[in-house]
C-alpha cells in the first residue's frame, strides 16, 4: 500500500540491482545495458509525471540525474569492466537500492495510487534489449542468500520486490532480514510493519502496530507508520482515535503530497460527508467536480440527501453491471459504498470487480490495494 517513488521506486531499485546482479547477455556490452536502462528511466519519468505522481520539480530533477548519467555512459570508452570493478558495480547497485527509498517520501504517497494503472515490472524489463528474466534474477539472488545468509543488503533489496509481486510472506522474512543484519531504521521499520500488514490481507495485527509505533517514534514525521495506526485504529473500532491521526497527518503533509487525496478518501470513509460520497460515485469530470451540486445535496433533508446519493451510485453499480471491465467505475462504486459505510455492499463491489477484472493483473492489482487501503480485506 504506499508509496516508494515506483519509477525511480521499485523499478529502479529492481532494475538497478537486479541486472548488475544477473549475467550480462553475451553480445551485449555493460554500457549498451547501462543506456537502454537510463533510456528506460527517462521515460517512466515522463509517464509518472503526466499521471500526476511525482511533483513537477522531482520529475525535472530526476530526469536532469538520468540524463546526466545517461550522457557519461554514451560518452564513455575504453575496455569492459574488470571482474573487481564489476563487483564495485554491483555493491553500488545494492547501495542504491538501498538508498532510494529513502527519497522516496517527498515524490510518491502513502497508499500507492490507485487512480493510475501500474506498469508491471515484467513491462519494464521487456523495455531493455538485455530482456532479463525477473524471476531468473531473483533466483540468484535468493541462491546468493542462500550462501551468504548474512547479506543484509541482499534482503533489503529483495524485500519490496518481493512486495512488488505480492509475495508477502516472503517480504516479511526478507524485512525481518534485513532489519536483524542492517538496522531498524524508521523507514525500513515502517515497510516491515506494511508487509506485515499485506500478508495479513490487510489487517493491522498487533506485531505491525508494534513496529509501526517503533518507527514512529525514532521519526514522528515518517507518514506511512502514522497512516497504518491510524487504519489499526479504524480497524479496532476508534474511528475518533484514526480522524485525529490523519488530520494531523495531513495538516502537516506538504500542499502538494501526492497521498493527501488518497488520504482525504479515507477520512471520507469515517465522516460520511455526502460531498465525499458524490465525489466517489462519480468521475473526476463528472457532476460532482461542480461545487454546487454537492452544495445542493448537502443542503437536502436527510432523506432526500440518502435518496440523492443512492440514486448516484446505484446508477453506477447498474453501469458496471451491463460493463464490468471499467476498472476506474469499480475503484469509484468501491470507495463510494465505503464512504457511505456501506462495508458489506463496498466488500460485494470489491469481489465483482476481482471476478470481472480476473484477466487484467494490472487492474486487479489497482483493486486490491484500494481494498487494503479501505480495510476491505481480511
Amino acid at each position: 500500500m504506499i508509496w516508494l517513488i515506483f519509477a525511480l521506486l521499485t523499478g529502479v531499485a529492481v532494475l538497478s540491482v537486479l541486472w548488475p546482479l544477473a549475467r550480462t547477455p553475451r553480445g551485449l556490452s555493460r554500457s549498451a545495458i547501462d543506456i537502454a536502462f537510463y533510456k528506460a528511466q527517462l521515460a517512466e519519468i515522463d509517464r509518472d509525471a503526466e499521471g500526476g505522481l511525482v511533483a513537477a520539480g522531482d520529475a525535472e530533477g530526476a530526469k536532469a540525474e538520468a540524463a546526466r548519467r545517461l550522457l557519461a555512459v554514451a560518452d564513455a570508452s575504453g575496455p569492459q569492466p574488470s571482474a573487481a570493478a564489476g563487483k564495485k558495480v554491483r555493491l553500488a547497485a545494492i547501495a542504491a537500492a538501498i538508498f532510494v527509498p529513502a527519497l522516496a517520501l517527498g515524490v510518491y504517497g502513502l497508499v500507492g495510487h490507485p487512480g493510475l494503472p501500474d506498469l508491471p515490472l515484467s513491462a519494464r524489463l521487456q523495455e531493455a534489449p538485455a530482456r532479463t528474466d525477473i524471476l531468473a534474477a531473483i533466483a540468484r539472488i535468493e541462491a546468493h542468500l542462500v550462501q551468504n545468509p548474512n547479506d543484509g543488503r541482499g534482503y533489503d533489496v529483495l524485500a519490496p520486490v518481493y512486495m512488488r509481486l505480492g509475495r508477502y510472506d516472503d517480504a516479511v522474512k526478507a524485512y525481518a532480514a534485513a532489519s536483524r543484519l542492517l538496522g531498524e531504521t524508521p523507514e525500513r521499520q515502517s515497510r516491515y510493519g506494511e508487509a506485515l500488514v499485506a500478508a495479513a490481507n490487510g489487517k493491522v495485527t498487533a506485531a505491525a502496530k508494534e513496529v509501526f509505533e517503533a518507527a514512529t517514534a525514532k521519526d514522528p514525521a515518517l507518514p506511512r507508520p502514522r497512516f497504518y495506526l491510524g487504519l489499526a485504529a479504524v480497524q479496532n473500532g476508534d474511528k475518533a482515535g484514526a480522524q485525529a491521526i490523519w488530520e494531523k497527518l495531513l495538516a502537516e503533509a506538504p500542499a502538494d503530497a501526492p497521498w493527501a487525496p488518497s488520504l482525504r478518501q479515507q477520512l471520507a470513509a469515517l465522516t460520511g460527508a455526502p460531498e465525499q460520497a458524490v465525489a466517489a460515485a462519480q468521475p473526476p469530470s463528472g457532476p460532482a467536480a461542480n461545487p454546487a451540486l454537492a452544495a445542493k445535496i448537502e443542503a437536502m433533508s436527510g432523506g432526500d440527501q440518502a435518496s440523492a446519493i443512492h440514486s448516484m451510485v446505484d446508477r453506477l453499480a447498474a453501469r458496471l453491471a451491463q460493463n464490468g471491465q471499467d476498472v476506474e467505475g469499480w475503484l469509484r462504486l468501491i470507495r463510494a459504498y465505503a464512504v457511505l459505510n456501506e462495508t458489506d455492499k463496498a466488500r460485494s463491489a470489491l469481489m465483482d470487480a476481482k471476478r470481472n477484472l480476473a484477466a487484467d493483473a494490472t487492474a486487479k492489482g489497482r483493486i486490491e490495494t484500494l481494498a487494503r487501503e479501505l480495510g476491505l480485506e481480511g
